[in-house]
């Protein structure tokens, strides 16, 4: 929606006037004001907003009041089936709950006021009670501000005395969302309607989602994540359905013909946005552990055709290996996880309820994909991680959102690794990771990973935190951390620290404490003093290594050039050489100043830095040793380790997009990939070449480019070619994924025999109903036969997703849609992500980014979200943003980019359009300077095939 000025200028002209004329009685009224409230002693109220010229308000909660537990019962009064209608388009469906709460606060500073959250809630029937004396205390106003504060401000006639226990009392009532968010109402089809008009098979149900600062949307509460308390719930519902909360069922019975309830037995200390329950028809499928009662709830239709068996197969042992390694048992005695029709985002932790998209817990034979096992396992792994990073141990504000989302990516290494070794998952992921967490934190415009608490305050702020600066970066730190000090020393200060915090709430430096306790003395600076520089600004070094004088220096990497920066950090420089490869040890690196270091001269052919990559940051080197790591490469890749292949290819890319390297240089890295089989060298250049591939698609750069490519890959199609014709993949599971590269990258690029493959394989499917293609293969398959084709094909595929109730079937032909070539098939689809019974809400922004990474949807999804922008603002509208700017490369672009972002109001994307705008100056300038080189590159490269 288009920002609206709020005052005009006469307006704001007139308030002047009308301030100045009341100064005067103002400071009267304070300084009698201060005489009288002397002698009271209060707890200070939060300032909020006055007409004009006010400071922004107070938005943490005073610490005056601290909950302890809830007592809460909460009716959602919906249907979840319509046996009748009012009429053909409007059901008598019943989209509300109403709710009591009793909360047991104590009183730590005496005050007259009770601050907590409440959010588009009507609450009535307000008690206080002194629960030792059960004195009733008057209350004097209530009030609920309607600001970004969200405070529900209720105001008594005596005070409330220090130390004392105090209960409030409330009911109230909201609407159950539309929206994907708080309480909110998901649909499906429960088996094969008979036709369009055929309702019986409509389902419903009630779900919550409450990260970061929903809770308030559903009860009045203390919604911030230090303010822990016992949550004592029951949830009246209707009979036929079942209540899911987060901990075990203690009664159930039935009120009258139409509802029933169901009470849980009390939770731990936990945070509000851990609060969760859910109302159902859904089935459980078991899991099994020695301890803990573990349920998959999904669709009966789905639970019935074992599509939850694989989660069920797998949770208990991932639960197992947490408990181990963290040598800290989990400490409910059920785990309920919930596959739902709809839910954003992909998952969440909430204790002892954790709800999943259903592509996150489903898993069908001979439809989805062998690595789709992989997607699920390592979904499972991170939301199991946050049991107790996150759930036992919170951070105390969401500026150290890391300390749970950076630790479950970690931790979901380790676990997958353990319970599906075949997987070898650990350095894909890390490489993942690393390619993510750099390019974005490469911009002016990044974060720290622990940026002030005041700087992370409204929503908008804490929703800006969800990131993959806190997801990626904050696994990547974790892990250089833990090489720096030692595997074995860092996980037991982690369990150390997970032990003496459980139930409570920390920050940063109470992580850096228990690694100082483990180790007395490594030698180095203390590690608050080394981490501190990582996790309080911004951005990450590239340090300069001279082999030729052993001179090495560090400066803060940025993709724009023209940005000043004296940040440093403390840089662990881990080493080898050509002549010990098997030895490597850390040198810090510990200032911005140039320093002579002898070890760093290469005294036989080469030395490379960063060893394993398990540095967060990037390397750079004289031409000499630069080309000796390329003759390296291209003569003998295997004497260089994996991790590093991989890291040679990502860091020369992207020190020439920062023209720290020429652009030619980048280039020669790929050169060895003609005799190269294995994924992470394949994956990284694919990762980096896609920029070039944005940058240059629209200009005469992209035809020499696809015809180099063309050849880089024939190789590797040839060496799948077998598999792939026969519809078979290899068994190793790093080379599945290399097979999908493989076809997708030499269909993409024009490889005849490729496209043919794909068109008659599609075709077969098509014309005679018998779908030969690999579900490994299908999402790539789909795709080019989508593009290769025209209208029957793309509505061939329009009706199939339509029709199908298969998760993992839908979400392939979802993507494959957005393939087309043709400009009206991509614009009808576009509009088709407006109506949720077409796309759902939770797929609109994936939707539109997969039709606009299509050369031929790019300008179609940019002009779409400009024109529908409220409706995709309520998705994930920052992630939309990234990745419909992400060609854009000229002037004109910029400056639309530049006015949409004055024109509309951001919310939560305001952090992603400044960094596109930032990333839209860099693009600009680097294809203005680096053009004409790389087309000559691709020429004389493609020459050399002629002769």
């Amino acid at each position: 929606m288009p920002k609206v000025s709020i005052l005009s200028k006469a307006v704001a002209a007139t308030f002047v006037i009308l301030t100045i004329s009341v100064i005067a009685g103002i400071i009267t009224m304070v300084v009698f004001y201060k005489s009288e409230i002397s002698t009271m002693n209060p707890t200070p109220r939060p300032t909020f907003p006055s007409t004009t010229l006010a400071p922004p308000p107070v938005m943490r909660l005073p610490r005056s009041l601290v909950p302890e537990k809830y007592t809460i019962t909460i009716k959602p009064e919906f249907y979840s089936r319509i046996i009748e209608k009012v009429n053909v388009t409007s059901p008598n469906q019943t989209l509300v709950f109403s709710g009591e709460s009793t909360v047991e606060i104590r009183c730590v500073q005496k005050t007259r006021s009770i601050y907590l959250h409440s959010k588009n809630l009507l609450v009535s029937d307000e008690v206080v009670m002194n629960k030792n004396t059960e004195e009733r205390i008057k209350v004097s106003s209530v009030k609920n501000h309607d600001d970004e504060t969200d405070f529900l401000e209720i105001q008594l006639d005596s005070d409330l005395e220090e130390g004392s226990i105090y209960t409030l009392q409330l009911a109230f009532r909201g609407e159950i969302s539309e929206n994907l968010e708080a309480l909110y109402l998901s649909s499906y089809v429960e088996g094969v309607p008979a036709d369009e008009d055929d309702t019986n098979a409509d389902r419903f149900l009630v779900a919550t989602n409450l990260q970061p600062t929903d809770a308030r949307k559903v009860f009045p509460c203390f919604d911030e994540p230090d303010m822990k308390a016992v949550f004592n719930v029951t949830i009246v519902h209707r009979r036929g359905t079942v209540a899911l909360g987060n901990t075990q069922e203690a009664v159930s019975n039935i009120i009258d013909d139409d509802w029933k309830y169901t009470r849980f037995l009390p939770t731990q200390r936990m945070s509000t946005y851990l609060f969760a329950f859910a109302v159902s028809e859904f089935k459980p499928t078991s899991s099994k552990h020695d301890r803990v009662n573990i349920k998959i709830y999904s669709r009966p239709e789905a639970a019935n055709a074992g599509y939850a068996q694989y989660a069920a197969n797998i949770t208990g042992d991932i639960l197992s290996f947490f408990e181990d390694h963290l040598e800290i048992k989990y400490p409910l005695s059920k785990l309920d996880q919930i596959a739902l029709p709809d839910l954003n985002p992909a998952a969440m932790e909430n204790w002892g309820l954790v709800t999943y998209q259903e592509g996150g817990l489903l898993y069908e034979d001979s439809v989805s994909s062998l690595l789709h096992k992989e997607a699920i396992a390592t979904i499972i792994a991170h939301e199991l991680a946050h049991q107790w990073f996150g759930n036992l141990v919170t951070m105390k504000w969401w500026n150290d959102l890391w300390l749970n989302e950076g630790f479950a990516t970690y931790m979901s290494y380790f676990a997958v690794d353990k319970v599906e070794p075949s997987f070898n998952i650990k350095d894909m992921y890390i490489v993942n990771d690393l390619h993510i967490a750099f390019q974005e934190d490469a911009l002016a415009s990044s974060h720290p990973l622990s940026p002030p608490q005041e700087d992370v305050q409204t929503t908008v702020q804490i929703t800006e935190m969800f990131d993959s600066i806190t997801y990626s970066k904050g696994a990547t730190v974790l892990r250089m951390l833990a090489d720096v000090v030692g595997e074995k020393d860092f996980n037991r200060a982690v369990k150390m620290y997970l032990l003496d915090f459980r139930y409570n709430n920390t920050e940063k430096n109470n992580l850096w404490e228990y690694i100082d306790k483990v180790l007395a003395d490594i030698g180095n600076p203390g590690i608050a003093k080394v981490m501190d520089k990582w996790t309080s600004q911004s951005g990450y070094p590239v340090i300069t290594i001279n082999t030729t004088d052993g001179e090495i220096y560090q400066k803060h990497f940025l993709f724009n050039d023209s940005a000043e920066s004296s940040l440093w950090w403390y840089v662990p420089v881990r080493v080898m050489t050509s002549e010990a490869k098997s030895e490597s040890k850390i040198v810090w690196l510990l200032t911005d100043e140039r320093e002579k270091k002898s070890e760093f001269i290469a005294k036989d052919k080469w030395i490379l830095a960063n060893m394993n990559w398990s540095g967060y940051y990037r390397v750079n080197y004289n031409p000499e040793n630069w080309e000796q790591l390329l003759t390296q490469l291209e003569t003998d890749p295997q004497e260089i380790p994996m991790m590093n292949r991989v890291q040679l290819i990502d860091d020369a890319f992207n020190l020439a997009r920062a023209k720290l390297v020429d652009v030619t240089l980048a280039l020669n890295t790929t050169r060895f990939l003609r005799n190269e089989t294995a994924y992470l060298p394949w994956e990284s250049a694919i990762m980096n070449l896609k920029y070039f591939v944005l940058m240059f698609d629209r200009s005469e750069v992209y035809g020499p480019m696809q015809a180099y490519l063309l050849k880089q890959v024939e190789g590797l199609y040839g060496f799948f070619k077998n598999y792939t014709d026969h519809s078979r993949v290899p068994e190793d599971h790093s080379l599945q994924y290399n097979q999908i590269n493989a076809v997708e990258l030499a269909c993409f690029n024009g490889l005849e025999e490729c496209v043919t493959m794909a068109k008659d394989m599609f075709a077969l499917w098509r014309n005679n109903g018998t779908n030969i293609i690999h579900p490994n293969l299908r999402s790539t398959i789909y795709c080019q036969a989508v593009a290769a084709g025209g209208k029957d094909e793309w509505e061939f595929a329009w009706n199939t997703f339509q029709n199908t109730s298969d998760t993992s079937e839908k979400e392939q032909l979802r993507k494959a849609l957005s393939c087309t070539k043709k400009i009206w098939l991509l614009s009808r689809y576009l509009e088709y992500t407006l109506s949720p019974d077409k796309i759902r809400l939770m797929d609109v922004a994936s939707t539109i980014i997969y039709i606009a990474r299509n050369e031929a949807g790019q300008a179609l999804a940019w002009n779409f979200i400009r024109a529908h922008w409220d409706y995709i603002i309520q998705g994930n509208g920052a992630a939309v943003i990234g990745e419909v700017t992400r060609r854009f490369s000229t002037k004109f672009e910029l400056q639309e980019l530049e006015r949409f972002s004055k024109d509309y109001d951001m919310q939560d994307a305001a952090r992603a359009v400044e960094q596109a705008i930032e990333q839209t100056r860099v693009n600009l300038q680097w294809v203005s300077e680096n053009k004409d080189s790389v087309l000559e590159w691709f020429e004389n490269e493609n020459n050399k095939y002629k002769l």
